[in-house]
């Protein structure tokens, strides 16, 4: 149970969750797709000069189930024009990139040569797949592709850090974001670079599978199971796992003892810190404070007690910290744009 809500950490009166933007908060609830319309079918975008890891690691997390995951996994097929040549690879798509408005999911791999345009037949295809409800995602420097096609216009959105200038000089209509891992507007996301790539496609896995099985993908990719921040359209930097970090040790501590009441005050004591230094190495870890960074450690757990047990929903909130099912309900809703019980409906496993 929570404590004194002027003084415990997670606690809804000094912890508000930031309302998204009206672009990215009229597409909240589809952070739980319905089952039956979920988009299986991932189309991989190929072009001559793209990067051959972000579309190998694409098509290496959608391209098969991992092992003990009887959920129906993603049917996967690589678009292009003709055979191309992705970094020292000779590539033979497996159909035209018109094909891409057939799927409900269109990877859009990164991009090597950013100085030029990229090609219009791309930009065309991509446009088309959007407009006929394809979710759209670029990895590292496809956003310029994405943005060529008029789909972040208005929206906040990411690419590999050494290229955001350009991509907020190119497109000034884009809120150009250098600072996340990943951007999730709905239907169309956004990813930095490389390792930024495999956190997004985990992200959609557990958009999709929930929690359970984006965990048993990533363990099979020997990757972490997620890197998100507090919302899952604001996600930040990952957290140090480096000896010697204030956090390394702290972090860990803290996620054992998530169903316990803690404050900033016991935080900073256990790093051996004052509570203003602990604030500031957390922005400068996370991009967020100690309560919203422990708020999204509790929607978390809860969702994984919510997908593997059958406890009742005051249990959970009790064993995720969150203190009574009012609150989880609360918090959780505004966190995922669902209640806790339809989310257990879609992914208990």
């Amino acid at each position: 149970m929570l404590d004194d809500p002027a003084e415990v950490l997670g606690r809804e009166r000094s912890c508000p969750l930031r309302e998204p933007p009206p672009s990215v908060r009229n597409d909240t609830t589809r952070t739980i797709p319905d089952m039956d319309s979920a988009p299986r079918s991932v189309a991989i975008a190929a072009t001559d000069g793209m990067l051959h890891l972000e579309l190998a690691l694409a098509y290496e997390v959608f391209g098969s189930a991992p092992a003990a995951v009887t959920v129906p996994w993603y049917q996967v097929r690589v678009c292009g024009p003709h055979a191309v040549r992705v970094g020292r690879f000779l590539l033979e798509p497996d159909c035209g990139l018109d094909r891409l408005a057939e799927a409900g999911t269109v990877i859009v791999p990164a991009l090597a040569d950013i100085d030029r345009d990229p090609p219009a037949d791309l930009v065309e295809a991509v446009r088309a797949a959007h407009r006929a409800g394809a979710r759209v995602v670029s990895l590292c420097t496809g956003a310029f592709v994405l943005a060529a096609a008029g789909l972040l216009d208005g929206l906040r959105a990411t690419t590999h850090w050494a290229h955001t200038g350009e991509l907020a000089a190119r497109h000034p209509l884009v809120e150009v974001d250098p600072d996340v891992l990943y951007v999730d507007n709905g239907s169309v996301l956004t990813s930095a670079g490389k390792s930024a790539a495999m956190d997004l496609c985990l992200h959609l896995v557990r958009r999709d599978h929930g929690a359970a099985v984006a965990n048993v993908a990533a363990r099979r990719l020997v990757v972490p199971p997620h890197r998100a921040g507090g919302q899952a359209q604001f996600v930040v930097t990952p957290v140090p796992e480096q000896d010697g970090h204030p956090l390394a040790e702290l972090l860990p501590w803290v996620m054992r003892r998530l169903d316990r009441p803690l404050t900033v005050e016991d935080l900073a004591r256990r790093a051996n810190l004052s509570s203003r230094h602990l604030g500031r190495q957390f922005r400068a870890v996370t991009g967020t404070t100690p309560l919203q960074w422990l708020l999204t450690q509790r929607i978390r757990r809860a969702q994984e007690l919510l997908e593997s047990t059958d406890d009742s929903i005051e249990a959970v909130a009790e064993a995720s910290g969150l203190g009574t099912a009012t609150t989880l309900r609360r918090h959780f809703h505004r966190t995922l744009g669902v209640p806790p019980d339809a989310y257990r409906r879609t992914f208990r496993t």
